[in-house]
């Protein structure tokens, strides 16, 4: 039973972040509700789902050439925050961190639910800032750093963030923005995954099946998205994450 639980909740993860973004609020869950330890499967979760980040960048690596090189230094203050979000998250306490889950949860579940919103703003945002000053480059490179050491304690919906913060810059080709959102997100687990792995924090055994079946599951999403569409994978995961978050809250 805890083998399949956490190789189905991966394979779902997986589909719904090559969909739309938000698989982390499956595959952390499923960790925590077969007994896991919150602060290691919220490591052997991150460690998971890394993969995947790999996969769809390269997927968008023709985009990637096409942007200007000095995006492509957002990865610095993107891999600086994740590594500060990381060790943060491994110097919680076991009591503090599992009492912080459920808020973690909800917040997490209320960025799909307000993506919309947010896209449709970053369009005008975008427009404004075509020519970006200097004080909003830093401004954007700040931000990144703050999504980043968010994404390295806990990292559900980061996608919608930096997507933020490049609609912040003036980008608005979605190609390009998915390609560079996907460079930042592999930044930011990559060396929060690292770290906890040479923390011992990841469940090596776990961690391996889950990135297994998080790897189908972001190749076959694909076919899934055409059959179901983005806005209704998004539905499912917000009131999945709500329904979770609602559980794990009456739960403690």
């Amino acid at each position: 039973m805890h083998d399949t639980v956490i190789v189905l909740a991966a394979f779902a993860a997986g589909a719904i972040n090559s969909i739309a973004g938000g698989g982390t609020l499956l595959s952390f869950p499923a960790l925590v509700w077969i007994g896991v330890n919150p602060v290691m499967a919220n490591a052997t979760n991150c460690f998971a789902l890394w993969p995947g980040s790999m996969a769809a960048m390269i997927g968008f690596r023709r985009d990637l050439g096409r942007i200007h090189r000095w995006l492509l230094l957002l990865i610095i203050p993107a891999v600086l925050g994740g590594a500060v979000g990381a060790v943060m998250m491994l110097h919680t306490s076991t009591t503090t961190f599992t009492h912080l889950v459920p808020f973690l949860i909800m917040g997490a579940t209320l960025l799909p639910a307000v993506q919309e919103v947010i896209t449709r703003r970053l369009g005008l945002v975008a427009r404004a800032h075509a020519r970006p000053t200097a004080g909003w480059v830093i401004f954007v490179f700040m931000f990144q750093f703050l999504v980043g050491i968010y994404g390295g304690y806990f990292g559900g919906g980061i996608g919608i963030l930096i997507l933020a913060a490049l609609g912040f810059i003036g980008l608005t080709d979605m190609h390009e923005m998915n390609g560079l959102k996907n460079l930042l997100a592999i930044g930011i687990n990559g060396v929060a995954a690292l770290y906890f792995a040479l923390s011992g924090a990841v469940l090596w055994r776990d961690g391996l099946m889950m990135a297994a079946a998080a790897i189908i599951g972001g190749y076959l999403g694909a076919g899934i998205a055409h059959r179901f569409g983005r806005t209704f994978v998004r539905r499912a995961v917000v009131v999945i994450g709500l329904g979770i978050g609602i559980a794990l809250f009456l739960k403690r």
